[in-house]
């Protein structure tokens, strides 16, 4: 399975964005509960979350820094 592409994270609305960073972390705590009691069947799935949260996280990051810039050069 390829990691995902950021491309796919920009093409999301805040309110889709939002609840993938939600289920994302979602799906890491599952991974990680998994590992704990020795049930994990794919490592690999762990790097695959944590990479599409980081892509995530920055295209939000992305929009909110948008977003503010936005609304200081109308202020000005």
């Amino acid at each position: 399975m390829p990691l995902p592409k950021i491309s796919e994270a920009r093409e999301l609305t805040d309110e889709k964005l939002a609840e993938e960073i939600v289920a994302v972390k979602r799906q890491l705590f599952q991974l990680r509960l998994q590992k704990a009691t020795r049930q994990l069947d794919k490592p690999h799935q762990f790097k695959h979350a944590r990479h599409r949260l980081a892509q995530l996280l920055t295209v939000e990051g992305e929009r909110q820094r948008a977003a503010a810039s936005q609304l200081a050069k109308e202020e000005k």
